[in-house]
């Protein structure tokens, strides 16, 4: 770290010989962190919804021709497709050393996945949580892996696991769907990284949230939020570049322990370099991450090798 406590991506460990899976990598803060691992040496694999995307994001990162990228369609709205992306890397890499569960959507009109699941809570996490469990047999022999899980200050705004309508079919409120996932997002790490402690496994999960970034995500922000934004951005938002450091500290930074959450160390976690941070009271709720954890299982058909 430099001599001004200030981590950033010259902090980034060598990276060679790891396989690193990043999702919803073709553009933001995915993007960035993706081109930061693969420059300090990973093999990445962008795991995109959108190919030609895709294909644009992989040709800006390997002008450093060092860097070693591939991609992964990976629709995370579809049960399908995430067990056919799991499918194709489980195939393609024995070994998995971090997967990145970055993608997502936000502040959406009301809309449901192709599986029937409400838009947010479908995306965002039960996506991330099937994949994850698809997955993770080929983590946990791996010494020093990791998924990191990114999550959002909106786990705070009117957010609750509404199991009594999950789906939020009888009242759809588009920061309470949002809210909804970014909880879920914290539950599953949390969950998850006890599954593995008492197991005794080699793989850790982490969560990371980026604060106020300036990315795609909010593209379906009412017109008098993103005005707001707009007057706001010079002091409440970074870069996409900025808002990526603290999933890249969770991922790669030798001191991070599992069950850990790091977020930008200013302005009320807005913006600023990685930190460790605490999340909500309600996040750490080991009932409700039981709870959630069963329901997940039960509504993608996954189950987890821990």
């Amino acid at each position: 770290m430099s001599s001004n406590g200030k981590w950033t991506t010259a902090d980034i460990p060598d990276q060679s010989g790891r396989v690193a899976v990043v999702t919803g990598s073709d553009t933001g803060i995915g993007y960035h962190a993706a081109a930061a691992l693969a420059h300090r040496g990973a093999h990445v694999v962008l795991a995109v919804r959108n190919l030609e995307k895709g294909n644009a994001a992989a040709a800006r990162i390997v002008a450093d021709p060092k860097a070693d990228v591939t991609l992964q369609e990976l629709d995370l709205s579809s049960l399908d497709s995430v067990r056919a992306a799991a499918d194709a890397l489980r195939s393609a890499y024995p070994r998995i050393d971090l997967l990145i569960n970055n993608a997502g959507v936000s502040w959406a009109p009301k809309q449901v996945t192709k599986d029937g699941f409400e838009l947010h809570f479908g995306t965002n996490h039960l996506g991330h949580f099937a994949l994850t469990g698809l997955l993770l047999d080929h983590l946990l022999p791996v010494r020093g892996s990791r998924v990191v899980t990114v999550s959002s200050k909106a786990h705070r705004v009117r957010a609750a696991i509404q199991f009594d309508d999950l789906q939020l079919e009888r009242r759809y409120d588009r920061a309470a769907a949002y809210g909804q996932s970014k909880l879920a997002n914290l539950l599953f790490t949390y969950e998850l990284q006890r599954r593995l402690v008492d197991q005794q496994k080699n793989t850790i999960a982490v969560a990371a949230h980026p604060g106020g970034a300036k990315t795609e995500l909010f593209r379906h922000l009412p017109a008098y939020w993103k005005l707001l934004m707009a007057v706001s951005a010079p002091v409440a938002l970074q870069s996409p570049a900025m808002g990526a450091l603290p999933t890249l500290r969770a991922a790669t930074d030798a001191a991070v322990k599992g069950g850990q959450y790091y977020g930008p160390g200013s302005l009320a976690e807005q913006r600023g370099h990685p930190k460790l941070v605490q999340s909500s009271m309600q996040s750490h709720d080991e009932e409700l991450q039981r709870r959630l954890w069963v329901v997940s299982e039960e509504l993608t058909g996954v189950t987890f090798p821990v």
